[in-house]
């Protein structure tokens, strides 16, 4: 099953919650498209709107509507399992 599209990562460079989601996913061989919020102003824009007004990173957003803001690595894994992508 071809997940690729079903993850999406508003993140950036200097972030480290940022980077231990990217090891997280690189890890589990998850699929995702990764949005660098500092070199794509729309995406940080989107970034705050989908956290209410704040602009945590990472926002991690799933096939089903659903996101995770700054996720540990065992919400990310719990949620990535409830969609059968783990």
């Amino acid at each position: 099953m071809d997940n690729s599209a079903s993850v999406l990562m508003y993140g950036a460079d200097w972030c480290g919650d940022c980077r231990r989601s990217e090891r997280f996913l690189d890890s589990n061989n998850v699929e995702y498209t990764y949005v660098d919020v500092e070199a794509d102003k729309s995406a940080a824009d989107k970034v705050v709107e989908i956290n209410g007004g704040m602009q945590s990173i990472p926002v991690i957003v799933f096939s089903d509507g659903t996101h995770l803001t700054e996720p540990s690595d065992n919400d990310l894994k719990a949620k990535l399992e409830a969609l059968k992508i783990l």
